[in-house]
């Protein structure tokens, strides 16, 4: 799987009331989006896996947390995640230190998302990590998405501290036009060295 710059993390319970996760993600797309992955771990599997198709339907490259799903062309795992995702998928993982960044590299991981960068609204009360960690993370041989409170004001920082990429959730759930702040971040990206 070849990665973007740019992954969206899905979450409907921050879009405004209203509009549909689908549509969201959809404008998203036409914005530029390639990659999503889709978390709604309140959902059942079997709704997941809808879910995955319905955003494989409107163009988007679907990872799915925490487990296979069928259609989803990679998966995402937590950090407390057992090694290996099944199905020899494309797998990476959520981190909270370098360190743990070379652990999974090590163990196969293709990516890793590393987090908190910033005060998120979507995690309240965790500290964003050392800066310093994004450096030392880079060195692991994997992409690094900077994860947590990425927003189109601190993107252009988290590349500069060593992130490959962002990883996205609230900044664009919540927006009232989500295909906006998605092509802005991808603007900033694009510019940004790799």
């Amino acid at each position: 799987m070849n990665l973007p710059r740019l992954l969206l993390l899905t979450d409907r319970s921050q879009l405004p009331l209203g509009r549909s996760l689908v549509s969201a993600v959809a404008d998203c797309v036409d914005a530029g989006l390639t990659h999503v992955v889709v978390r709604e771990l309140d959902e059942t599997p079997l709704a997941r896996m809808a879910l995955v198709a319905a955003l494989t339907e409107v163009g988007a490259t679907v990872i799915s947390a925490h487990d296979a799903l069928h259609g989803a062309a990679g998966v995402h795992l937590p950090s407390s995640a057992a090694t290996v995702a099944p199905r020899d998928l494309p797998w990476g993982r959520s981190c909270h230190s370098a360190t743990e960044v070379h652990v999974a590299a090590a163990a196969g991981a293709a990516w890793a998302t590393l987090s908190p960068f910033a005060a998120t609204a979507s995690k309240p009360g965790r500290r964003p990590i050392e800066r310093g960690e994004y450096a030392v993370a880079a060195t692991a041989g994997i992409p690094v998405f900077a994860l947590g409170g990425i927003t189109p004001e601190n993107a252009v920082d988290a590349i500069a501290c060593g992130a490959d990429g962002l990883a996205v959730m609230g900044a664009v759930m919540r927006a009232a036009d989500p295909a906006s702040v998605v092509r802005e971040l991808l603007d900033l990206l694009e510019d940004a060295p790799w």
